[in-house]
């Protein structure tokens, strides 16, 4: 599978990635799919010290364990949980960042991580203390490289300006072309790189769309109401698989952007995480289809979604 660089850094990640989140807490489930996503070439893994109170850093480690120098290992900081786990609150302070890292590794089983991100931010947040923790990390040795998680503008511009960040994963995709507005530009113009999540919109932008759109009948999905994706989601797939499955056009609607270097997608089986691999193996888009992309879709869907900060 293609190899993307992320960054300016030595970071080679497969264009298709693993999202750990879904994997759940059965352990022989959880490894059978990781050792699928293995045989099929993929080497990004990320995952969050949040997901399954630290459990999926555990499955995610113990299953890599064998092959951990030719696999690349992402994990998150910034949501701390509270006691009793009842629940969890942001705290993107040095203290306990420096102190998150360490459970991750214990949990991982690994001496590093290849990239740490931060869990989100806010401009609210202590910016330049957060940083120093990246840094001071990555001076250790403790973490190759780091980037964040984030849809704020205002906070990703601030990250681009002051840090040696080398990747912003968002949420991007047929139906939320929000990074093209302002992330992109910036990221390019930066040499970072995206990592993206949500390419196929909870499901919505895969052959098996018509069994999902039932979910958007009260609340839609951003700014598209149920009527507009019920009209306009056959359109998408009449269009765009007529060479290729409407899955692998949505995949590579976010890997035609030079600035991608990985799209993580999520799966609850092997066979699903198969129809993934498949799909970056079917043509990519042509410029006619990309065009009918962006002339039916929404270039900027902000709205009530805006976030400023």
């Amino acid at each position: 599978m293609e190899k993307r660089r992320l960054g300016h850094s030595d970071l080679y990640p497969t264009k298709l990635g693993l999202g750990c989140m879904s994997l759940g807490t059965d352990e022989k489930r959880a490894r059978s799919i990781i050792e699928t996503a293995l045989e099929l070439g993929i080497n990004y893994f990320d995952t969050a010290d949040l997901y399954d109170y630290g459990v999926n850093e555990t499955i995610v480690g113990k299953a890599l364990k064998r092959v951990r120098d030719k696999v690349i290992i992402a994990t998150k900081v910034g949501n701390r949980w509270q006691e009793g786990k009842a629940g969890w609150y942001w705290d993107p302070s040095k203290k306990y960042i420096k102190e998150a890292v360490k459970q991750s590794l214990r949990r991982l089983g690994t001496d590093y991580i290849d990239l740490y991100q931060l869990h989100g931010g806010t401009m609210d947040d202590p910016i330049d203390e957060t940083i120093e923790a990246f840094e001071e990390l990555a001076d250790e040795g403790v973490i190759r490289y780091y980037g964040i998680s984030s849809i704020r503008p205002k906070v990703i511009r601030e990250y681009l300006r002051k840090s040696r960040i080398v990747s912003v994963m968002m949420q991007y995709s047929i139906l939320d072309r929000r990074p093209e507005e302002q992330a992109i530009p910036m990221l390019k113009e930066k040499g970072v790189s995206l990592i993206v999540r949500g390419a196929l919109a909870k499901g919505l932008l895969t052959d098996r769309y018509a069994e999902k759109l039932s979910q958007a009948k009260e609340s839609g999905y951003l700014d598209y109401s149920y009527p507009e994706l019920e009209k306009l989601l056959p359109e998408l797939q009449r269009k765009l698989g007529e060479n290729r499955s409407f899955t692998a056009a949505s995949l590579h609607f976010v890997w035609a952007n030079p600035v991608t270097g990985t799209a993580v997608v999520g799966a609850s089986s092997p066979e699903q995480l198969q129809e993934n691999v498949k799909a970056a193996e079917e043509p990519p888009l042509t410029e006619e289809e990309y065009a009918f992309i962006r002339e039916r879709t929404k270039a900027n869907i902000y709205g009530l979604h805006r976030i400023e900060s």
